[in-house]
Order: structure tokens, then sequence, then C-alpha cells
């Protein structure tokens, strides 16, 4: 069985540098988090995008909602 990673947090006064196993680990680790939320985190980002969009276009989309309403409600 490996040994787990040992993390180097401190740069103990001096310019903080990355070793390659430390790459490593974390390349692995967000390899492991995209592969267990796929769906999840592709509907989760698409609907911050839609939210992104929609709340910075707020007055045309609420505008394009009441003429839909107007609509479904004179055809119906």
């Amino acid at each position: 069985m490996a040994a787990p990673p040992v993390w180097a947090t401190s740069s103990h006064g001096e310019a903080a540098q990355t070793r390659p196993v430390d790459l490593a680990t974390l390349g692995e680790h967000t390899a492991h988090c995209s592969s267990t939320n796929g769906r999840l985190a592709s509907m989760r980002c698409g609907a911050g995008s839609l939210l992104g969009f929609v709340s910075a276009r707020l007055v045309t989309t609420a505008a394009l909602i009441g003429l839909l309403i107007a609509a479904v409600l004179m055809w119906s």
C-alpha cells in the first residue's frame, strides 16, 4: 500500500514553490472529482450560465415571459 502524500503548506518566509508530486496528486484528485460529478456538475454549470444570462437581462426576460403568457392566453 502506498504512503499518503505529504502536503507542504508553508513556505517558511520564502517564495512558495509547487512540487511535481503536489501537481500530480492534485491532477488525480480533480480527475476523480470530475468523474464522480459528471452529469450533475454539467447541469449545475448550465444552470449557473442560464441564471447569469437571465439576471443580466432581467427586464427583457420579464417582457418575453409576459408576451409568451399573453400569446398562450390569446390562443387557448
